[in-house]
């Protein structure tokens, strides 16, 4: 048994395809023997011993037991486990018909992003901004299955109601209802896919920038930050996209950092959408560089293919374009369109309405006429030339309120000023500043806030308008909700024109309660309207990781092991009779290494409840937040 292993081992090294950084991977070494690799095959059956072992020959012709030779590679005494096909590099590759990955970019037109963990669900589990831990990639130990069970739907509990005036507790929850979930959200986009899928119109995102310096607000694993961070996207875009109406849309928030590799990442996973870079001025005063005072950054509107999603950009009034509405040059004249010559009424220097269209045996002597108190302007030029509006008089009603009278000696010329406009793809605006309609607006609702780089209330605003500005019934979802500036600028919609639009927010950060939520309710008191539901993910092994991340001796995380022996759900591979947590082994470690050992010990399936076990009475959740769920779930 020892000579196959070895000799099989040894075999496979000659296979670069099995290979990376001298090691074997196993899921490469499976996948390639359940397509009947033909390269593959040969190699093995170059070796008699191996051929012999894993093929059977039936007249002639070698047939392989490729179930029996998946259970030997998957054996441990084969290959220490390696959870990834996927090369310690990102760049480039090509994606195969037959989902294998090749080595360079071919001839192939379809390109994907590659990084370390790509195949991995990344949890996320960040509870303080301050606090730096190597992530956990959870399918390194968990099986297919396994992961499914992680992502299903969990319990909602602590349930909250938010108005004006002040807050209630709940019987019934519906649609209509604006919500904000605590809890890892990852989690709880799976949860809301039960309910929400195919119902939100417009998912805004600004996930943590990952820039190389002190200022990374994504603190995780630092062996593969970029790598960790492409994951941690990966995982919350797919679930995001089913949540998606057919016409909705993504907006994904980003900087100079980054902004490449999730471009990349949101063509392969958007591949139906068309992808647009906008530049938005968001810090004037600029963030100082070795090269380069960097004053903008970008947001991805990731929207359906061949569709009109993108509405009209609104135009200031000071800088509206007005031109005369009276046509000039060829074919401007009354004789080129009948329908286009008749009066534009005029009254206090507003105009009120349109004559019919005039005769074409009658001919006013003046450009202006007074008629009943009342002017009366025609299409004539000051050398009384007799021309045409650029409007007939049939269709000029649709656009009256983008005219204005203007006086002159003459008396009234008729100016057309478009308030709108196609969007441009740089945004500049005073309004977009982060630390004047961001820092300082957040800080004017919640006066403690300590909260780091708030969008600017405008930048989300404009963003948001350009899709929905003309849905007053969509709904909004934000899963990295930071201090609630997406539910604002939602809020904001609706007092304009009275809007019926709704607001979903996920963040997992312990500011949620000091800054997002009552940032967001301070809103609706200053509005006098609206409301919102607070909940949270029912926490099991949850409540254990944040304890043991936030303690700071080796004799505290000893207590808390002795409290998870009772309490906690642990792994079903360890058998904690075995484990001394007073050993000298374990006081040996480092704090951050004790740390990961006893977040190991968790079982992971069950952080927080799901919702398929809220009926077990080892959770113990109350008849008033199970009805709740179920009414929740029940949601169409």
């Amino acid at each position: 048994m020892q000579n196959l292993l070895s000799d099989l081992q040894n075999l496979l090294q000659q296979d670069e395809r099995c290979v990376v950084d001298g090691k074997l991977l196993k899921n490469k070494i499976t996948e390639l023997a359940l397509q009947l690799d033909s390269q593959l095959l040969k190699l093995l059956l170059s070796h008699a011993g191996i051929k012999k072992h894993f093929f059977q020959e039936v007249d002639g012709v070698f047939v392989f037991d490729k179930i029996k030779f998946q259970r030997f590679v998957n054996n441990k005494a084969f290959l220490e486990d390696s959870y990834t096909s996927f090369k310690n590099k990102i760049g480039l590759i090509t994606h195969t018909f037959d989902g294998l990955y090749d080595e360079f970019i071919s001839e192939n037109k379809e390109v994907v992003l590659s990084w370390p963990y790509k195949d991995c669900v990344l949890e996320g589990g960040q509870t303080k901004e301050d606090v730096k831990r190597d992530e956990i990639f959870w399918n390194e130990t968990l099986a297919p299955d396994q992961i499914n069970k992680l992502l299903a739907p969990k319990v909602l509990t602590n349930f909250k109601k938010y108005d004006k005036d002040g807050e209630h507790t709940i019987q019934d929850i519906s649609l209509q209802d604006n919500l904000i979930i605590k809890g890892n959200n990852l989690l709880a986009l799976h949860s809301l896919k039960k309910v929400y899928a195919g119902k939100i119109k417009v998912i805004y995102i600004d996930p943590p920038y990952n820039p190389d310096s002190k200022s990374n607000t994504f603190c995780y694993n630092n062996s593969f930050n970029e790598s960790t961070w492409l994951s941690f996207m990966k995982n919350r875009l797919e679930v995001a996209k089913e949540l998606l109406t057919k016409d909705g849309a993504l907006i994904v928030a980003i900087d100079e950092n980054e902004h490449i590799e999730i471009g990349m990442l949101l063509k392969e996973i958007f591949k139906e959408y068309e992808i647009h870079c906008i530049t938005i001025v968001h810090n004037p005063r600029g963030i100082q560089g070795t090269n380069f005072s960097y004053t903008h950054e970008y947001a991805f509107f990731v929207i359906p293919e061949g569709r009109k999603t993108i509405g009209n950009r609104k135009i200031n009034e000071e800088d509206i374009d007005w031109r005369n509405l009276r046509d000039n040059g060829g074919e401007s004249l009354r004789t080129d369109a009948r329908n286009c010559f008749y009066p534009i009424i005029v009254e206090d220097g507003a105009i009120i309405g349109f004559g019919d269209v005039v005769d074409n045996d009658i001919h006013p002597t003046e450009q202006t006429e007074i008629k009943r108190g009342k002017n009366y302007i025609y299409p004539i030029d000051p050398e009384g030339i007799e021309r045409k509006w650029r409007y007939a008089r049939q269709t000029v009603d649709e656009i009256k309120h983008l005219l204005r009278a203007k006086k002159t000696k003459r008396g009234f010329e008729i100016e057309l000023g478009k308030d709108f406009g196609t969007y441009r793809t740089v945004w500049q605006d005073s309004r977009y500043d982060a630390n004047d309609y961001g820092t300082k607006l957040v800080k004017s609702l919640v006066s403690d806030c300590k909260f780091d780089f708030p969008k600017s209330l405008y930048n989300v605003y404009d963003c948001l308008y350009a899709i929905i500005g003309d849905d007053k019934n969509a709904i909004v979802l934000d899963f990295f909700a930071g201090s609630g500036t997406t539910a604002h600028a939602v809020l904001e919609l609706n007092q304009k024109d009275d809007g019926n639009r709704k607001f979903i927010l996920c963040e997992q950060m312990k500011y949620i309660d000091d800054i997002t939520k009552r940032r967001v309710w301070q809103v609706i008191k200053n509005n006098n309207k609206n409301s919102f539901i607070y909940s949270e993910l029912s926490s099991v092994n949850q409540t254990f990781v944040d304890s043991i991340t936030s303690v700071k001796t080796t004799k505290d995380l000893q207590t808390i092991f002795k409290e998870m022996q009772e309490k906690a759900f642990l792994s079903y591979k360890i058998k904690p009779k075995n484990i001394n947590e007073t050993a000298k082994e374990f006081a040996e470690l480092s704090i951050e290494d004790q740390k990961k050992f006893l977040i190991e010990l968790l079982d992971k399936n069950l952080l927080y409840v799901p919702y398929s076990e809220i009926e077990d009475k080892m959770f113990a959740i109350p008849k008033d937040i199970k009805e709740l769920n179920n009414k929740f779930y029940s949601l169409k």
